[in-house]
């Protein structure tokens, strides 16, 4: 690979930051610094995490970033069961179809720190 960018997981956490950001916009006005911007920084900090792990300069920091990529997809799932509870979310934009996606995008990251581990 060249580079991030063609990683299938890196694609998927970010096109499920914007999705995550798109869904927010329906908070509560008093929710902006709160639960949603907190939504909003965890489902970045996937992708980012990603990106930053790939430009470091060994396997053992990528795996780090990896790890911290996947602390943040379980922070994102706390932050949407929340407000789940919570019903910040439009109708037909709850947070179930979110959880299965973040479980999927968890799986992803675990075979690849797996993977880079087993090298």
């Amino acid at each position: 690979m060249k580079n991030y960018k063609e990683l299938e997981v890196w694609q998927k956490s970010k096109n499920f930051a914007v999705t995550v950001y798109r869904a927010t916009e329906a908070f509560p006005r008093a929710e902006l610094f709160g639960l949603s911007a907190q939504i909003r920084r965890a489902a970045t900090s996937v992708p980012a995490n990603i990106a930053e792990g790939w430009g470091r300069g060994s396997t053992r920091e990528y795996i780090q970033f990896l790890l911290i990529a996947r602390g943040s997809l379980m922070e994102l799932e706390t932050h949407l069961i929340v407000a789940d509870e919570l019903h910040y979310f439009k109708p037909g934009n709850v947070a179930g179809p979110f959880l299965e996606e973040i479980k999927g995008i968890g799986q992803m990251l675990n075979r690849l720190i797996q993977a880079l581990r087993d090298r």
